[in-house]
């Protein structure tokens, strides 16, 4: 398998001046669920999991286990749910043996460790206060215009802004729900393929003015998928708009034969068409100038276009990109 996550949840902490949580476990463990599998289930990211429950997550095994993520040269993922810390020499990880002035991971270590990385691309999710400073310069970290450093190919997912807390809810970080929603298919673009861009698109939707705001950072050069599910159209259909449709701007008219209800007139042919049209206009992909049900407009042989939704899967297609 060439991905690789990384998922960390502490809720119980030695330090009695550090609360104990009670989110962060389960929280772990519904990303490992939604990660492990595509929705096919087909496998996706091969997860190792550090959790407060069943090993000691110390600063020591922490690091040891982010050295070992990011050795590797493939697709790599570190999720983190559990305390952060923000010091005057920046923000931390807190790890279960975290004490003042010793708090843990130092958020500038991961990012130095990701940085040097030789992974193919990396995606990091940060579920703890504070969590913002992921990726900042120390130098500016928890300040107003926070400057990041980050190496080709990684992106940063953090519930918080650098000097803002992180909420539970029920036992569940709100962020980290957001998130798994997301990566259900919440978030999935009409091939049901979900990328960090649109995960982060869906949380920061949902939560508002009001309430912590989520940040994202990238230096990516591609979109990639994060978890694949369901699409709501094949790609085979979506290869065939060009077919339909020699121009983006193309009217493909319509006319009785197209309906298979005009059991006098309908042809095989142009009955399988419409069908083909019917997914296009329930994904959002093609419409007609009525706004009312595609029967009517072959009734009334009137025309159909794509959406610019429609447009750009027919500018995929047509670059023999799908």
């Amino acid at each position: 398998m060439s991905r690789r996550a990384l998922i960390v949840g502490i809720n119980h902490y030695d330090n009695s001046g550090v609360s104990n949580l009670s989110g962060c476990i389960p929280d772990a463990n519904a990303m490992r669920e939604v990660l492990s599998r595509h929705e096919d289930n087909r496998p996706n990211y091969d997860c190792l999991m550090l959790t407060s429950d069943a090993s000691r997550v110390t600063r020591v095994n922490l690091r040891s286990a982010l050295v070992e993520l990011f050795a590797f040269d493939g697709d790599v993922l570190f999720y983190f749910s559990g305390h952060g810390s923000l010091e005057e020499t920046g923000g931390y990880l807190v790890s279960q043996d975290g004490e003042p002035g010793d708090p843990g991971i130092h958020m500038d270590e991961v990012i130095r460790l990701a940085n040097g990385s030789r992974a193919r691309s990396i995606l990091v999710i940060i579920d703890c206060c504070f969590s913002g400073n992921m990726g900042n310069v120390s130098a500016n970290q928890g300040g107003q215009h926070a400057q990041a450093q980050l190496r080709e190919g990684m992106t940063i997912l953090a519930a918080s802004r650098p000097s803002e807390p992180s909420m539970e809810v029920g036992g569940q970080g709100v962020f980290t729900e957001l998130v798994v929603g997301a990566l259900k298919g919440g978030a999935a673009n009409v091939r049901g393929r979900v990328s960090a861009a649109s995960i982060y698109g869906y949380v920061e939707a949902a939560l508002g003015a009001w309430d912590q705001r989520p940040i994202y950072k990238s230096h990516a050069k591609q979109l990639d998928s994060v978890r694949e599910c369901e699409p709501l159209i094949l790609d085979d259909l979506l290869r065939k708009i060009p077919e339909f449709f020699p121009a983006s701007d193309h009217v493909y008219m319509l006319d009785p034969t197209f309906e298979e209800q005009n059991v006098h007139c309908a042809t095989p042919e142009n009955v399988a068409i419409f069908k083909i049209f019917k997914q296009y206009q329930i994904t959002g992909l093609l419409k007609n100038r009525s706004g009312r049900d595609l029967y009517w407009t072959a009734e009334q042989s009137g025309g159909v276009y794509l959406t610019p939704l429609g447009e750009f899967y027919w500018r995929l297609a047509s670059g023999g990109r799908i």
